[in-house]
């Protein structure tokens, strides 16, 4: 199986920067896409980054602000967070999308994988 684990969250004032990190653990042979979403509280999840064949996308609100980079040797990808804002604090979530790993007898595809999230707060 593949598993999905953030670490870098913390506590920033304003102003301040963050760089969270995502691995992919397991047998795993391609992933597609990476990214990071994020929910605050009383929202709906959002779309932070992806990144896919060199390709990255970003929202609007965090466009020249956050950058979104991938180790694919390590199965790895970063989310740089500069400039952080009180409205930047939320859950972080890390996602995998088009994972063709391993199983127990042969290769298997996995669509969507999710990180258990990491709490990013942005305050002075």
């Amino acid at each position: 199986q593949v598993q999905l684990v953030e670490s870098g969250g913390g506590l920033v004032q304003p102003g301040g920067s963050l760089r969270l990190s995502c691995v992919a653990s397991g047998e795993i042979i391609k992933i597609n896409t990476m990214g990071w979403y994020r929910q605050a509280p009383g929202k709906q999840r959002e779309l932070v980054a992806t990144l896919a064949d060199g390709v990255s996308t970003y929202a609007d609100s965090v466009k020249g602000r956050f950058t979104i980079s991938r180790d694919n040797a390590k199965n790895m990808v970063y989310l740089q967070m500069n400039d952080l804002k009180p409205k930047d604090t939320a859950v972080y979530y890390c996602n995998a999308k088009g994972v063709v790993f391993m199983g127990s007898v042969t290769a298997t595809y996995a669509s969507d994988l999710w990180g258990q999230g990491t709490q990013v707060t942005v305050s002075s």
